[in-house]
């Protein structure tokens, strides 16, 4: 079974735009879900859904690193134990901004729950990298 997802995307945005959208918390709230989150080591962070939404309804975990353009934080979903870890990536292109996602140790779930946990995951991501590219061109282009 793959362990990692990798996402990849050149987004027309400079690099601190892209920064701002992925640690800010108001800004993650607007095109994921709402965060209780700062981009601090250390920090125990926790994203909530709204109640009734398909799927889970939080997820937790605490910040790894936050360096310039480096983002890694653990991620448990809640009502499980299941420790993975979240890494996204920033460089300057001459298009924008490379954003790279990994989200990796999906098989500390066990026997089959990791393979569901990884489509699920998969499917999530890329939702979530289109909520995060429209919101770029919508909000960030708007202001």
């Amino acid at each position: 079974m793959k362990d990692v997802i990798t996402k990849e995307v050149v987004l027309n945005h400079n690099i601190d735009q892209v920064w701002n959208a992925i640690t800010k918390a108001e800004e993650i709230s607007t095109w994921f879900i709402s965060a209780d989150f700062k981009a601090k080591k250390g920090y125990k962070y926790l994203f909530t859904s709204p109640p009734n939404e398909k799927g889970c309804t939080t997820i937790g975990g605490e910040i790894i690193e936050a360096s310039p353009y480096t983002l890694i934080y653990t991620w448990i979903v809640g009502d499980t134990t299941t420790e993975t870890t979240v890494k996204w990536e920033l460089k300057t292109t001459q298009e924008g901004t490379k954003l790279t996602l990994e989200h990796s140790g999906i098989s500390n779930y066990e026997g089959e729950t990791a393979v569901a946990m990884f489509e699920s995951f998969n499917g999530g991501w890329d939702n979530c990298i289109s909520g995060l590219t429209s919101y770029l061109k919508e909000e960030v282009n708007a202001g």
